[in-house]
């Protein structure tokens, strides 16, 4: 049985054998006393030690073993080269001579003569070629669709970056050896210009390091803040849309697109999407501002996971709701309006009751005999704009009104059934054309596109007085470029020949 040691070699912690440690000791303090003379001699015994420490790492590691044996030292010893081995070879000592190349390199970032990060000068290294010809390639394939950048960004990440002595030496090529790390210092001290770019982030980095932690704290502090708010809201809109507050909620756009069925799940999937990485968000700035320890793992991983089931959830009912927009359908119904000079176009607020409607908001006729329920128009959100009018000349003298139903669904049969499930009011009483604000369903049914196009087409020299609140119906027609008279409820217009025009603006083009 050997007496072990526990000695610290290379800021490692390295169990020998007490022979092997002896006879190392005598190697390091002759690898010492030889470049004691040298102005660099601390750096120089340094790496050597690092190095050293690095060989027993991996012979420890490949014949998995945890103590280092008197072969061990003798085998590094002789990788390393003996001190009088390298004494008797040195002739000029004082004049720099290009280390000998073997075949063994590794490719790192070479981080001393970068631009950017050091790739390029890396790569150079590796593949034994100027730095500025491997530069010139991964300018050239910036202008192939930008996959330069990408790749760039790529190796950047993968290439580890070049630290210690003896990885810049495996990087350019040389032995790791008592010549080569002596070699290595004999060098000119003048290295290649890093460039502006390089300069730049070094002065970041000392910033960050500095002054810019005291910022990103303040930064994290308000991003905890903005973070819990967004939780807090996202619970509250949750709470909402599941009907604790107004069972009527479902009706509203954008949740009459959903299917009742799948309501419930398809919000919680989408309050999972958007309110985990937003937790995840604030927990790494608690992090940052308050120097906490990592979050457990299991945490962060059950978070992941319940993360991907919301995507998964909401991705199917997205997919399944689009389906339902998949093809479209409308017909077409045409109403012949009397023959007036002057027509006056309003909206009539009445609202249309279906059957479930009346059961739903508990209408008893007997309460309403006589009265009229109006609809809001200012708060009305169970679907898109779908009212648009179109007012244009008519070219067989006649006045008529053509009205497009239009829907979708996930076949034709179902887009022309959607279509026909619309109910839309309009009745001509004398000169007033009185319009409905909404479309309605005859039947309880989801949103499927639905919308009403209507087409008015009156003879040329027809007046027209449309009320101000046609103003979200008439599109391209400078609807508010007509308001001249504020006191009043109406627009004045008149049909030409080139089409419906402001009254006010064609006399003012006569002459008027």
């Amino acid at each position: 049985m050997k007496k072990t040691l526990n000695i610290n070699i290379g800021n490692s912690i390295i169990h020998i054998e007490e022979d092997a440690y002896e006879i190392l000791t005598v190697y390091l303090n002759e690898v010492k006393q030889h470049f004691a003379r040298n102005a660099d001699d601390f750096e120089i015994v340094t790496d050597i030690e690092n190095r050293i420490a690095e060989m027993f790492v991996e012979i420890l590691a490949n014949e998995q073993r945890q103590v280092v044996n008197f072969q061990d030292v003798q085998t590094v010893i002789a990788q390393m080269g003996s001190v009088k081995d390298f004494e008797s070879s040195e002739e000029e000592p004082e004049e720099y001579v290009a280390p000998p190349h073997f075949s063994v390199k590794k490719l790192y970032r070479d981080t001393d003569q970068a631009m950017i990060a050091g790739v390029c000068s890396g790569l150079s290294h590796y593949l034994d070629i100027e730095s500025r010809l491997v530069r010139l390639i991964a300018i050239a394939t910036i202008f192939l669709g930008g996959s330069g950048i990408l790749a760039y960004v790529v190796l950047w990440i993968m290439i580890p970056r070049a630290v210690t002595k003896a990885e810049k030496m495996t990087m350019r090529g040389e032995e790791a050896n008592l010549k080569g790390f002596a070699n290595s210092y004999l060098q000119p001290l003048a290295q290649q210009s890093r460039g502006f770019i390089a300069e730049f982030l070094d002065v970041l980095g000392n910033f960050i390091n500095g002054t810019g932690k005291v910022i990103f704290k303040i930064i994290a502090a308000g991003i905890i803040a903005f973070g819990s708010l967004c939780i807090l809201s996202l619970i509250v809109a949750l709470a909402a849309l599941l009907g604790l507050w107004d069972s009527n909620i479902y009706q509203m756009f954008p949740l009459n697109i959903v299917n009742q069925d799948y309501l419930t799940a398809s919000i919680v999937a989408v309050f999972l999407v958007f309110a985990i990485p937003v937790l995840a968000l604030v927990l790494f700035s608690i992090r940052v501002a308050f120097n906490s320890r990592p979050a457990n793992k299991s945490l962060s991983f059950g978070l992941l996971i319940i993360w991907l089931a919301g995507v998964a959830v909401a991705s199917f009912y997205v997919v399944k709701i689009g389906s339902e927009f998949k093809e479209g359908a409308e017909f077409t119904q045409v109403n012949d309006i009397k023959p007036y000079q002057v027509y006056t176009l309003n909206i009539d607020r009445t609202r249309f009751f279906t059957k479930e409607d009346s059961l739903r908001y508990s209408i008893d006729p007997g309460n309403y005999n006589g009265r009229r329920i109006l609809t809001d128009l200012d708060h009305k959100f169970d679907a898109p704009r779908n009212i648009r009018l179109n007012i244009e000349k008519s070219e067989n003298g006649k006045s008529y009104l053509s009205q497009y139903y239009k829907a979708r669904g996930k076949t034709f049969e179902m887009a022309l059934k959607n279509a026909q499930n619309i109910h839309y009011d309009f009745l001509q009483h004398d000169s007033l054309l009185t319009f409905s604000p909404m479309l309605q369903f005859i039947k309880a049914g989801n949103w499927r596109g639905q919308e009403v196009e209507l087409t008015l087409k009156v003879p040329v020299g027809t007046r027209l007085n449309i009320s101000k609140n046609f103003s979200r119906y008439l599109d391209g027609y400078g609807y508010w470029d007509c308001d001249h008279d504020s006191s009043s409820e109406f627009t004045v217009w008149k049909m030409t020949q080139e089409g419906i025009k402001c009254e006010h603006e064609e006399k003012e083009n006569n002459g008027e």
